[in-house]
Formats: structure tokens, sequence, C-alpha cells
């Protein structure tokens, strides 16, 4: 079986993290590349959706023509990470957002904006991860002004919850990981701490897209080979 080449993943360089994502998906096995406008957006296997303001990132997609191409790219089952804003922008619903706020809807979730608190800057946390590896590890994960899932649909993944622990307070069990088929989404930042197993995770996700991509082109191939030989053989019985 031929080795699956490294997929090309964008990082939506419009606002946030941009270089941090794009260090942690090249040592986690990728490609990594920025996505501004929608010719670059079609190049790409995969998208991360950084964090950064929720309410400017849509409004930045909408001005750099990239809302409609994306939603397009995602309907299609494009694999798609986002953290912290990301995870509002792939959302279907945003709680405490602007009415002009716009979403991608990629995820059968309800989340809540700046859930943690407008006036706390941070909040760190060891989540049980399920799909991270690393032996059981804990995941740390950084939440700076992030959101949490207050609903998630029958067939969203519930990746992780914040602990019960005695700063946790009203955030104790709240969803802030999910996954539905190839989209996955955290609520804080593991671009920020150098733990790399949620890349890897998304990379993953992206690399399984491929070689089904690439499985599905070899059986259309065949199948049109299969009828020009069927035409063929038509055309030699004729004569």
């Amino acid at each position: 079986m031929p080795v699956t080449a490294r997929p090309t993943i964008g990082v939506l360089a419009l606002q946030g993290d941009v270089r941090e994502h794009a260090g942690a998906l090249e040592r986690a096995g990728a490609r990594a590349v920025p996505v501004r406008r929608p010719e670059e957006l079609a190049d790409v296997d995969g998208l991360v959706l950084p964090g950064g303001e929720s309410t400017t990132m849509s409004r930045l997609l909408v001005s750099f023509g990239l809302l409609e191409p994306l939603r397009d790219r995602l309907a299609a089952g494009m694999p798609a990470y986002g953290s912290c804003a990301g995870m509002i922008l792939l959302a279907r619903q945003v709680l405490d957002g602007r009415p002009d706020q716009q979403q991608l809807g990629a995820l059968d979730i309800v989340v809540r904006r700046n859930a943690f608190g407008r006036q706390v800057d941070s909040f760190e946390a060891d989540l049980e991860f399920t799909g991270a590896g690393g032996s059981g590890e804990p995941v740390h994960a950084v939440f700076i002004r992030a959101p949490w899932v207050e609903q998630a649909g029958a067939g969203v993944e519930v990746l992780a919850r914040v602990p019960h622990t005695a700063d946790a307070g009203d955030a104790a069990d709240r969803i802030v990981a999910v996954r539905q088929g190839s989209v996955l989404a955290t609520a804080f930042h593991p671009e920020l701490t150098g733990d790399e197993r949620v890349h890897r995770l998304f990379v993953g996700i992206a690399k399984d897209a491929q070689d089904a991509e690439d499985a599905q082109d070899a059986q259309d191939a065949d199948g049109a080979e299969d009828a020009e030989d069927d035409v063929d053989l038509v055309d030699l019985e004729e004569r």
C-alpha cells in the first residue's frame, strides 16, 4: 500500500495564533500553509480555525470572500479544527454572540461565547481527552476568555470536559472538546502548550479523509476503464 503523502493543512490567517498552529501542525506531520483567499482554501486538505475574537473573525470571513467557499468545503466534507473562537465559528448556534455574527454550522453544538467570564483572562486545567493518545496522560489546557459547549447533538462525540477541581467553579463538567465526523473543536489553545497531541489527532483525521478520497478516485478510475472496455467490446461484436 502506498504511503500517504503529508496532508496540506491550511491555517486561517485572519487573526489569532497562526504561527503557533502552523508549527504544531508541521511537528504533527502535516504541511502547514496560511489561508487568506478562496483560491488558497481550494488547495488544502483541511483547515485550522485559530483563536481570536469570533465576531471580528466572522466579519473578516465576509470581507475576504471566504465565508461561502468555506461553508461549501465544510459541507463537502473537508476536515476542520477550531480552537476557542474557531470552535464558536464552527458551531451551529452561539449564545451571547452578536446578531450579525456568521456561523459555519459544521458542528451540531450550541456554544456560549466568553463562558469562562469576560474578566477572567485565563484558566488552566488538566483534561482527560478521548483519542489524544500519550499513554493516557492528561492534556494540559489553557483557556483564554473561552467558550464552552452548552448542548451537543446526538452525532457529536464529547472528547473532554472540565474536571471537578477547587478552582473550576461553574466550569466544572462543561464540555470543552468535541468531534463530529471530520470536524474537531476545542475551547482551549493546544498550540500554546507545546503538546501536539490534539494537532496529531487532527492530522490523522485529515490523512484518513485523504486516504478515503484517494480510494474513491481509484475506484472511479477503475469504473471508467471498465466502462470503456465494455464499449470497445460492443464495437468489436458489432463488426
